[in-house]
């Protein structure tokens, strides 16, 4: 009797969680939807901060395809997150010495996610232009991190140069100051 009773007691709660989750309704999008902010402007690097990317070989390639990434319609944004991805990749792998530091390797580790998120959202069967939206406005505000965070880098080793020349010719000047003073005592005594 027990055999019979609890099949058709899991039948009957199968049945009723099944009328009880929500269906879920994505949005189908058009070719001709743009996704992004068209003028969005990133920051600018500074002149020697440039300096420095201009030996990052892929690194001019890789702004050009994030400046071009908004405002894109869908089929052009598999296309330029397919290159970003690829751009990202080399980025990594080639990231100059001067550049080299956790804040600026982390910041690319996670433009590489949020390019990857992206990729995977805008290659769904049925793409939700919501959540499209806020992958690229996530993948922008990874971006502005990563060369916010290359113009900090910068700044910072040139602060660091500028005290580590003011203490050398603080030293210098000691020295010749105790030069001096040496050389006095050494003609007194004479």
């Amino acid at each position: 009797m027990l055999f019979l009773v609890f099949p058709g007691l899991l039948l009957i709660g199968c049945e009723e969680t099944n009328t009880d989750i929500p269906q879920q309704s994505e949005e189908v999008v058009d070719a001709t939807t743009t996704f992004g902010d068209s003028d969005k402007k990133f920051p600018l690097l500074i002149p020697e901060a440039q300096q420095q990317v201009e030996n990052w070989s892929v690194f001019e390639d890789f702004l050009l395809e994030l400046n071009r990434l908004n405002g894109s319609n869908i089929s052009e944004l598999k296309t330029r997150t397919q290159r970003l991805a690829m751009h990202t990749d080399s980025l990594s792998k080639r990231i100059p010495n001067d550049l080299y530091t956790n804040p600026v390797t982390s910041r690319l580790i996670v433009l590489r996610t949020r390019i990857n998120l992206l990729s995977q959202e805008i290659n769904r069967t049925f793409i939700d232009s919501a959540t499209v939206a806020v992958q690229i406005d996530e993948l922008n505000h990874a971006a502005t991190n990563l060369l916010l965070q290359i113009n900090e880098k910068i700044q910072k080793d040139m602060i660091d140069l500028e005290q580590l020349e003011a203490e050398q010719k603080e030293l210098e000047k000691q020295k010749r100051f105790l030069d001096s003073v040496y050389r006095a005592e050494r003609r007194d005594n004479n």
